[in-house]
């Protein structure tokens, strides 16, 4: 389970015996083991040696395996945690759960199944760290190609394919829903720089005083909270290409610094005063007309016109309905469900889809299939397997035009699921394809009581 690099595991617990005996069977195995009797003893440890995983004993004198647990999460977020005790309640388990523990077992346990689970904690660690890394780095290797052969498409792929090889900026413009990430991953992807990072960013989606930090890094002691030194995305993105979403929602403050980097290759991290040159690709993005947040004072025109060399538009999908026949057979071929092969979809379907104006566009449509995938009997994607048809000249009630999001519809697929093997865990995990502690932990996840409530069909028609 460490062939490349030593796992790093903490290990607290009172019972000095237990803990001699974990710590020899782990380290059998190559890991490198912290020892700590207490929760205080385990914080001071932690300070100057950090670790991957942890296994906590919940029930010790004086801070206990939860407390200690949030107190590891304020500053350490990405480690996971395994609890151990002799004396389990269903309301600990619960309540450890929901902080976001990987697995709570008790004692006496096998030592294999202790291990089995802190390989898979592990991983999900590795895995947490990569994307943490490329902040959340979304590489569509197999959807960066534009799916669609209306004329407004067309004519996008072939500004992408003009622009891609240069080394311009790019400022992607189109309402939410339409694809501009993917533009930008398909830029990198046909540019001298695919073999690098492609790093994307939304400042919509990061308060302000967090986004300098996001884009450039800080030095250990920058500020409260700031306990080691972090890179920004700039700095992550070297070589490669940083993708800027909803670049208009950054503070004026904001805009200057951006500015000069563009200008210049360079920048400071927070708290720092040596520069840093960084060679990277901007591609910025905006749901807004950002012409006219410059000409209103919204945005600033040397920013603007440093970022608009060349401009990309995104059609609505309202504006190109002849594509979503190619898009729907698209969603359908790349579902993360199983035997989508098979799944065809009605002519009526087609119909409601073609008669509908996508407020949402292409990610209404995406997650709209992908509900309907659930539902579908007999492989067959029916109006039943869509909302009712209770608009004009819409298939989609106004409380779903929005569409439901991928946990919306997993919960629902689970509750089928459950109702349909009677309640009867064990055959519900073996369908969904999942171990039962981990159907327990969506059940606790999504709020689905132990007996499940059964899910009642709306009368169709």
């Amino acid at each position: 389970m460490m062939k490349k690099k030593p796992i790093r595991l903490l290990i607290v617990d009172d019972e000095e015996a237990y803990r001699n005996l974990l710590s020899e069977r782990f380290s059998l195995i190559g890991a490198t083991v912290i020892l700590a009797a207490t929760g205080e003893e385990a914080l001071e440890k932690i300070r100057s040696e950090p670790f991957d995983v942890g296994i906590l004993d919940l029930r010790m004198p004086g801070m206990d395996g939860i407390e200690l647990f949030r107190r590891i999460r304020e500053y350490q977020p990405l480690n996971e945690i395994v609890f151990l005790t002799g004396q389990a309640t269903v309301d600990v388990a619960i309540e450890a759960m929901k902080l976001g523990a990987y697995d709570f077992l008790t004692k006496p346990c096998q030592l294999s199944e202790l291990q089995l689970v802190v390989q898979r904690a592990y991983e999900k660690k590795q895995l947490a760290e990569r994307v943490n890394k490329h902040h959340e780095l979304q590489l569509r290797a197999g959807t960066v190609s534009l799916v669609g052969e209306s004329p407004g498409m067309q004519q996008v792929k072939d500004l992408i394919a003009r622009v891609a090889p240069t080394e311009s900026t790019v400022l992607i413009e189109g309402e939410s829903g339409t694809g501009k990430e993917i533009v930008a991953n398909a830029i990198h992807q046909n540019s001298n720089r695919s073999k690098n990072s492609f790093v994307p960013i939304n400042c919509g989606a990061v308060p302000e005083t967090l986004l300098e930090t996001e884009l450039f890094g800080h030095e250990k002691g920058a500020f409260t909270g700031a306990v080691r030194r972090k890179s920004g995305l700039f700095e992550i993105a070297d070589s490669g290409t940083l993708f800027i979403d909803e670049v208009s929602e950054m503070s004026p403050g904001m805009q200057v610094k951006l500015l000069r980097v563009l200008e210049t290759g360079r920048f400071r991290r927070v708290g720092d005063i040596k520069e840093i040159e960084a060679d990277v690709r901007v591609i910025c993005a905006t749901n807004k007309k950002l012409r006219e947040e410059t000409a209103e004072g919204r945005f600033r025109e040397d920013l603007y016109y440093r970022i608009n060399v060349m401009t990309v538009s995104l059609p609505p999908l309202r504006e190109r309905k002849e594509d979503i026949p190619l898009l729907v057979e698209h969603f359908i071929r790349t579902s993360r469900y199983s035997n989508t092969e098979k799944i065809r979809v009605t002519r009526e379907v087609l119909d409601a889809f073609e008669r509908y104006d996508w407020p949402g566009n292409v990610r209404e449509l995406s997650n709209v299939i992908e509900r309907a995938i659930i539902l579908a009997n007999n492989n067959l994607i029916t109006l039943r397997e869509i909302p009712s048809l209770d608009q004009q000249d819409s298939p989609f009630p106004r409380q779903s035009a929005a569409s439901l999001s991928l946990n919306e519809i997993e919960k629902i697929h689970i509750q089928f699921v459950l109702e349909a093997q009677g309640g009867n865990k064990t055959s519900t995990a073996r369908i969904l394809g999942i171990s039962r502690p981990k159907l327990y932990r969506k059940m606790l996840k999504y709020g689905i009581p132990e007996k499940a409530v059964p899910v009642k069909r709306k009368p169709q028609g």
